[in-house]
C-alpha cells in the first residue's frame, strides 16, 4: 500500500529555493536527496509509489516521487537515512500545514491534489492562490 511523507523545506521561502538547493546536489549526485536521522519503519510503503510533500512557508506546495530509502551510518556512528527523489517537482494544491519537527507519514487520501498545469491566463496566480488559501484557514 502506498504511503507518502510530508516534510518542512527548512530555509526555503518559495519553490525556487527548493529547486536551487536540489540543483546544487545534482552537481555531485545522480538524483536529489535529503539526509535525516530517523529511518522510516515503513520504507517499503514509501517506495510503493510514495512521494515527499514539501511544506514551504506554512503550505504544502510541491511533491517529489521517492525513488529510494537508504539506511546509512553518520559520522558519529548513528543510524541515519538518505531519501532519494525523482528530480521532477510536481506542483500541488497549496494546503496549510503547521510547523513540526522531522517528517510525518501522509496517507494518500490526505495528500493534496496535483495541479495539472493547465491554468489559463484568467486563473489565479499560484502566489496569490497560496496567500488566499492561507488567509482562509488561519
Amino acid at each position: 500500500m502506498t504511503l507518502h511523507m510530508v516534510k518542512l523545506c527548512v530555509g526555503a521561502n518559495e519553490i525556487n529555493d527548493l529547486k536551487v538547493w536540489q540543483n546544487s546536489l545534482l552537481a555531485h549526485s545522480e538524483r536529489p536527496y535529503h539526509r535525516t536521522r530517523m529511518v522510516p519503519k515503513r520504507a517499503g510503503e514509501l517506495l510503493d509509489g510514495g512521494s515527499i510533500y514539501w511544506v514551504i512557508r506554512g503550505l504544502v506546495q510541491v511533491r517529489q516521487s521517492i525513488c529510494d530509502v537508504k539506511e546509512l551510518t553518520d559520522r558519529t556512528g548513528r543510524r541515519a537515512c538518505e531519501l532519494i527523489f525523482d528530480p521532477k517537482l510536481i506542483m500541488v494544491e497549496p494546503t496549510p500545514k503547521r510547523a513540526f519537527q522531522g517528517w510525518r507519514y501522509l496517507k494518500p487520501a490526505d495528500a493534496p491534489v496535483d495541479l495539472d498545469g493547465t491554468q489559463t491566463s484568467g486563473a489565479i496566480p499560484m502566489a496569490l492562490r497560496s496567500e488566499l488559501k492561507q488567509a482562509l484557514v488561519w
